[in-house]
């Protein structure tokens, strides 16, 4: 079974940063596109961003774009998430998921993605 495994979340205070880590395991993540996720209590999972095969980045949404970004680290078979200027409102559990397709391939639908991660809780507190 494929999955991804997700690490690197945790309690942060405002202004501060976190790096998310999305690692695949006895597979390779070279032929997938990437998304990155949130959901907040009581809210719909977001599609905030998402890295392509070719590594480019595409920011959905509007709260993150300039403090949020993602690389990807094909030797380490590793996609990373990494969140500065955290907010208390970026308070989620957060979500990486993949999806084998084009090298151009991006989207913030969370059907067009077929193996997700396990999620990762994100507390931006004082």
């Amino acid at each position: 079974q494929l999955q991804l495994v997700e690490s690197g979340g945790g309690l942060v205070q405002p202004g501060g940063s976190l790096r998310l880590s999305c690692a695949a395991s006895g597979w390779t993540l070279d032929y997938y596109g990437v998304g990155w996720f949130r959901q907040a209590p009581g809210k719909e999972r977001e599609g905030i961003l998402c890295i392509s095969r070719r590594g480019v980045v595409t920011t959905y949404a509007s709260s993150v774009k300039g403090r949020f970004t993602s690389s990807r680290d094909n030797a380490k078979n590793t996609v990373y998430l990494q969140m500065n200027s955290l907010k208390p409102e970026d308070t989620a559990v957060y979500y990486c998921a993949a999806a084998p397709r084009d090298y151009s391939f991006c989207s913030s639908y969370p059907h067009e993605y077929d193996i997700w991660g396990q999620g990762t809780q994100v507390t931006v507190s004082s």
